[in-house]
């Protein structure tokens, strides 16, 4: 199908939405590309964009009306919760548009989303464990091996250069306003503290699972979330993290075998403008379980899930990592793999106690249907697996064949 117009609005911090609208309009079709922030003007840097710079309040009448004078037939955007995001969805969809959303990948590390209508919460992708295997035996088995190696530095430096950027250049875009909650420059200037240290405290926590696997101690794995993550504000019930960490220590404490520990592992990419190491124990203090709580700021995930007896979990993609790994998940929030036979479909406080394995014929339908409809293979940041990804969006985009069997 050619002759179609596509509308780029926010995307990664990086390469990857100015490559796909190169791509587009060699195969014939118009692209355009609306600036919300300096950041955006940062990685788009080619022809076909215009600068919006009006209030939030104002938005859904200015894009309605550049949806109808460029015909746009289609809508691409990174994650469908952001402000301006969903009021342009609203807009698409009501016109029949439809519309793309791409973000890292469910399954790490080297897929991208790219899904129609939305993503988590709010995907196509099958609840019901028939549907999904339904699904599955028309796809190809999923090659999980690594092909591609991201580059940390890469969107590192990339990310703090989008909102770094827009932060202090914010007169250009005044009425902008950023989806991030806290003020980047702390929030920078936290991460790279904690980086700095975080040789040792991959050590400390490297002892603490030494100490565990050599006493035989059963544990189950709670690995936190960003708190400013849509995974957390959009598709869970939680308006922080600490509310969620009171109920998890809680339960554990009232119904958990007493012989179990719980670990509570911090975000890799967490900033520390909350101390969460005081929080975690002050709440396993007021439980009576501060000698079996355990708070883990770095260190192997996988090495952790390996030897846990269940992971607890918003909706975190770790978790679908743990259904590979053969381990229990239960969901508090809203999450794709919410399904029956893949996580514990019982209350927290029987977790615990009942929690058991994924059905394997099942995970593995859900992995080879996820791998073939819902995402590409690629990274964002470092070639060969940029130029990959943006490979394999364009057939996609250009076939119009968003969610089919790739």
């Amino acid at each position: 199908m050619s002759g179609r117009a596509f509308l780029f609005l926010q995307g990664p911090s990086s390469p990857f939405f100015a490559l796909i609208a190169d791509g587009l309009e060699q195969m014939g079709h118009r692209v355009f590309r609306i600036n919300l922030c300096v950041g955006d003007q940062l990685f788009w840097r080619r022809s076909g964009a215009v600068n919006y710079r009006g209030r939030l309040s104002d938005w859904p009448a200015y894009i309605a009306d550049f949806l109808d004078r460029q015909n746009i037939t289609d809508l691409l955007l990174l994650g469908e919760q952001r402000d301006h995001h969903k009021a342009a969805i609203a807009v698409a969809k009501a016109r029949g548009i439809q519309v793309v959303v791409t973000d890292f990948g469910y399954l790490r590390p080297d897929w991208i989303i790219l899904e129609r209508d939305g993503m988590s919460a709010h995907s196509r992708f099958p609840r019901d464990p028939e549907a999904i295997l339904a699904l599955a035996a028309k796809c190809p088995k999923a090659n999980l091996n690594r092909i591609y190696k991201d580059s940390f530095w890469g969107m590192a430096l990339s990310e703090m250069a989008y909102h770094l950027s827009s932060y202090f250049f914010w007169f250009f875009f005044p009425h902008y306003r950023s989806f991030k909650v806290e003020n980047p420059v702390l929030a920078y200037l936290g991460t790279g503290w904690r980086l700095l240290f975080s040789r040792t405290r991959n050590k400390r926590t490297g002892n603490t699972l030494a100490q565990l696997k050599r006493n035989s101690t059963p544990y189950f794995l709670f690995p936190l979330q960003m708190e400013n993550d849509f995974q957390i504000r959009a598709y869970s019930h939680y308006p922080n993290m600490e509310i969620p960490i009171a109920e998890v220590i809680a339960s554990f404490a009232a119904h958990a075998e007493p012989q179990a520990n719980l670990l509570v592992k911090i975000h890799p990419w967490d900033p520390g403008l909350k101390n969460w190491k005081r929080i975690v124990n002050r709440l396993a203090l007021a439980q009576g379980v501060s000698a079996r709580v355990h708070y883990l700021d770095g260190g192997n995930l996988d090495a952790m899930i390996r030897q846990s007896k269940g992971m607890v979990t918003i909706n975190s993609t770790s978790a679908i990592q743990a259904l590979r790994m053969n381990c229990p998940i239960i969901t508090l929030g809203h999450a794709i793999y919410d399904v029956p036979g893949l996580s514990f479909q019982g209350e927290l406080n029987d977790f615990w106690r009942l929690a058991v394995p994924p059905n394997p014929e099942l995970r593995n339908a859900c992995i080879d249907a996820m791998t073939a409809t819902l995402q590409i293979r690629g990274v964002f940041y470092r070639q060969p697996g940029l130029d990959a990804a943006v490979t394999a969006a364009l057939k996609r985009l250009d076939e119009n064949r968003i969610n089919e069997i790739g």
